[in-house]
C-alpha cells in the first residue's frame, strides 16, 4: 500500500445507520483515487477476542434477502424496497470497481458488561485497531438519539467521536436528495 494514501475506517454493524455511512463511504471512495478503505465489523462472542478477514457482501450482500432488508429497513414499503435493492447494487459495484482499495476486518470479542447500551468495549476496539493501523479518518453511521436518551445511555458513534484522537465523521440517514443523485451517477 502506498503511504500517501488517506485510510478510512468505516464501521458497520449492518444497521439502516452504516449501511447510510457505507453509500457515504462509496461516493468518497469513488471522489478520491487515493482513498484506501477498511470496512470493519466487531462482533461479540463467547470466546476471547481475535481478528479475521472477510468479504464485505456478508455485510451488504450482492443478492440481499428479505430477511436482511427487513432487518436494515424500517419500513416494509416496496417501493422503498426497491430503492435500497438499487442503492445496494450501486454501492456493491463501487466497492467492487475499487476492490484493490477496499479491505474488509472482522473483531470478534467477549462483551465486558452485560448493561445494556454498553458499547464502550466496541469503541475501545475501533480505536484501538484505528490508531494501531494509522487510519486518517473514521466514519460511523448515526441514528441521531434524542438528547435525552443519548445523555442517558450516550450512543456508540458519539462515545467514538468524544474519545477519539482520529477526525469521526458521523452520518446520518441520507437525505432523498442525496439518493436520487447517487443513483443518477
Amino acid at each position: 500500500m502506498n503511504d500517501s494514501q488517506f485510510k478510512v475506517l468505516l464501521y458497520s454493524d449492518g444497521s439502516h445507520q452504516a449501511f447510510s455511512a457505507a453509500v457515504y463511504t462509496a461516493t468518497l471512495l469513488q471522489n478520491m483515487p487515493d482513498m484506501q478503505l477498511t470496512v470493519l465489523r466487531v462482533i461479540e462472542e463467547t470466546e476471547s477476542p481475535s481478528f479475521k478477514s472477510y468479504d464485505w457482501r456478508d455485510t451488504w450482500p450482492a443478492t440481499p434477502t428479505s430477511e436482511w432488508m427487513k432487518h436494515v429497513l424500517s419500513e416494509s414499503d416496496n417501493e422503498t424496497e426497491q430503492e435500497y435493492y438499487k442503492i445496494l447494487r450501486k454501492t456493491n459495484q463501487i466497492f467492487f470497481n475499487q476492490g484493490y482499495n477496499v479491505a474488509h476486518k472482522e473483531i470478534y470479542t467477549k462483551s465486558t458488561s452485560g448493561a445494556p447500551n454498553d458499547t464502550s468495549h466496541i469503541e475501545d476496539i475501533i480505536l484501538e485497531y484505528a490508531n494501531t493501523n494509522s487510519f486518517d479518518l473514521i466514519i460511523i453511521g448515526t441514528r441521531g438519539l434524542s438528547s435525552f436518551k443519548g445523555l442517558i445511555f450516550g450512543s456508540l458513534a458519539h462515545n467514538l467521536l468524544n474519545k477519539s484522537t482520529i477526525p469521526v465523521m458521523l452520518i446520518k440517514k441520507l437525505p432523498q436528495e442525496f439518493i436520487d443523485s447517487y443513483l443518477e451517477n
